[in-house]
């Protein structure tokens, strides 16, 4: 048996940047079967991944525990020799862990998308390109490191969590059931309110469905619930609670999923569920739905016959823009075009 190739990935951010490091394991470990990834992340992205066959160990960063949950992990990197390890963050303080590492190769981004001099950390960079959306950009340490790409999640339920989580959402005859997902981490990327209330009457009047709310229960996430309980006059399930499996488990359930810029897109796209996203701060070029269901996006970010690029900065006030009409024209589109037979 050949020696196990120890590939340590240092990628301690949000949900959706988790999701979009899965193909790059997947391609890794189809090159080298014998590869053993140790992964570096935050406490809340690893409920989603921790189990995966990717996956073979996690270190936890958790970055509010300041420096002596730094001091845990230098400890940890100690202990632990890399092959390769692989920054996929262009912030400091990635750029600090992947110096705590052990490996002979330090594989990061070339100078030009290397912020916060993280460069400097890297003994090898990726060849310079023009800003691609962050899955691409993820794509290419697989194409660097000599792995055919793979895109592959597998990031779907469990027959385990499909037997446990079953009693949340009872069978729907009347129609079709879509998922709605209120927060994000920035206010400026969510979409009003107000407006989610109007589209769940809508679709419950244009096609019978079934509203479910699904995502966290931060502060300004209550606070939307709450209105729309107050102004739906057929308010949705409200079924918000931050285990991201079971979160998983609702929108593979979906027959459609509603969502601004947020980790649950990024999972709902991979699951295959049909998505409508809600994009007017952030670009849809780079932080849209990837490859998939990108007919179902409702593009503020861009006026009217505007081509931008990837690399178009975030624009503030534009998620007001978005109409509910809009939103119910492409969960329409959504049911017509990709009928689920949801399991």
């Amino acid at each position: 048996m050949s020696a196990p190739f120890r590939v340590g990935v240092v990628m301690a951010s949000a949900v959706g940047n988790a999701v979009h490091t899965l193909p790059l394991l997947h391609s890794l470990k189809h090159h080298r079967p014998e590869t053993h990834v140790t992964w570096v992340m935050q406490p809340g992205p690893a409920g989603l991944v921790r189990g995966h066959p990717a996956v073979d160990e996690i270190l936890l960063f958790d970055r509010k525990r300041g420096s002596r949950g730094l001091l845990e992990l230098r400890r940890a990197l100690a202990a632990r020799p890399f092959d390769v390890v692989i920054n996929l963050q262009a912030y400091f303080k990635a750029g600090m862990v992947t110096a705590l590492a052990r490996a002979p190769v330090k594989l990061g981004y070339d100078r030009a998308r290397a912020r916060d001099l993280t460069w400097l950390f890297s003994t090898e960079r990726l060849a310079p390109r023009p800003r691609a959306h962050v899955q691409d950009e993820y794509l290419e340490f697989a194409e660097h490191l000599g792995a055919p790409v793979r895109l592959e999640w597998g990031i779907g339920p469990t027959d385990e969590e499909r037997e446990r989580h079953a009693g949340l959402l009872p069978p729907f005859a009347d129609g079709p059931t879509v998922a709605l997902v209120l927060g994000t981490t920035r206010p400026e990327k969510e979409w009003p309110a107000e407006r989610y209330a109007e589209l769940v009457d809508a679709l419950a009047v244009d096609f019978g469905a079934r509203g479910v709310l699904v995502g966290g229960r931060s502060p300004r996430e209550e606070e939307a619930a709450a209105v729309i309980r107050a102004r739906a006059a057929r308010p949705p399930l409200d079924l918000r609670e931050w285990d991201l499996r079971r979160v998983a488990y609702l929108l593979d359930r979906a027959d459609v999923l509603v969502t601004p810029d947020t980790g649950p897109l990024h999972l709902g796209v991979a699951l295959g569920t049909p998505t409508v996203s809600l994009m007017g701060y952030t670009n849809p070029r780079r932080f849209g739905p990837y490859r998939r269901f990108l007919d179902l996006v409702v593009d503020a970010f861009g006026d009217p016959g505007e081509e931008y690029s990837a690399s178009a900065g975030h624009r503030p006030g534009r998620m007001e823009r978005i109409t509910v009409e809009e939103v119910a024209g492409k969960v329409a589109l959504a049911l017509s075009r990709y009928p689920r037979s949801v399991p």
